[in-house]
């Protein structure tokens, strides 16, 4: 089957990016995983899926799959992408789009200097909505890794994450407590793992265990997650610079009950066809 792709990257999160409107995209978590190897097949962080919408309020259908095959609800870096795309390939010239993802609609827009604001939508922070495991709701939870009490943030930005704040991420031990956390028994769906230094109340770095990826350049939806984890702990201002290794991004919060806005660049890297 030939298959025609995309590579881009949104702060050097990768993602394959792929028209399923003008060809027929069927994939198997084997073929994913396949596309996904760097070795084997392209390399991708995240592969998406661009296909009609199934009701009239959308203009597109936006599905994201990890590099390990599952298939997930959100990624901001990948959402920006997904419009940079649709406006390359000639799909939509409109400045505003709508959305659907299995996490419910999501609203992207691109500005004059091409830089592209995705509104990720309330966080969700109900235990049960994550879905995380605990009593009751709470700013800081106590989670046990390897006999060690942690104390984290637990956020839903459409898929589940996990923020520890740290005093400097450069030291963070994202390698050994990344893949503990992301499969921790609280967390029935696993987590992304976000380490948070506080820089000053409007700038933060960030590093991300992505589950089903590990750690990645950049992580939107993960960017999005911290600065909600901050503000919580009345820690950030409602407009906040985040710093991660792939690039910075913009995220905005004026507080609960509101949607979070996320401010960055997304990147075509090149074309090509694949035969799977």
């Amino acid at each position: 089957m030939p298959l025609e792709f995309t590579k881009m990257h949104g702060l050097g999160n990768d993602f394959v990016v792929i028209d399923a409107i003008n060809q027929s995209v069927s994939l198997t978590p084997e073929q994913l995983r396949l596309l996904a190897d760097r070795h084997l097949g392209i390399g991708f962080d995240q592969l998406l899926l661009v296909e009609a919408a199934t009701s009239s309020s959308a203009d597109f259908r936006y599905r994201i799959f990890n590099a390990d095959g599952s298939e997930v609800g959100q990624c901001g870096n990948g959402a920006r992408c997904f419009m940079q795309f649709v406006h390359e390939q000639g799909l939509s010239h409109k400045m505003a789009l709508q959305v659907e993802t299995s996490s419910g609609p999501l609203q992207l827009t691109r500005n004059a200097a091409g830089q592209i604001t995705v509104d990720m939508g309330v966080p969700r922070l109900e235990p049960a909505e994550i879905p995380f495991l605990a009593p009751a709701r709470d700013v800081i939870y106590t989670l046990e890794v390897n006999d060690v009490q942690l104390e984290i943030a637990a956020v839903s930005m459409g898929n589940p994450h996990a923020v520890l704040l740290v005093d400097a991420i450069d030291s963070a031990p994202v390698a050994e407590l990344g893949p503990l956390i992301e499969s921790h028994p609280r967390f029935p769906e696993r987590v992304n793992v976000g380490f948070m230094e506080i820089v000053a109340a409007d700038t933060i770095r960030l590093r991300v265990y992505e589950r089903g990826a590990g750690e990645t350049r950049a992580c939107g939806s993960g960017a999005c997650a911290a600065v909600v984890a901050g503000r919580l702990r009345e820690r950030l201002s409602d407009n906040v610079k985040v710093l991660l290794n792939g690039g910075e991004l913009v995220v905005s919060w004026i507080g609960t009950g509101h949607s979070v806005l996320m401010t960055g660049p997304a990147t075509t890297v090149y074309q090509g066809h694949i035969e799977l």
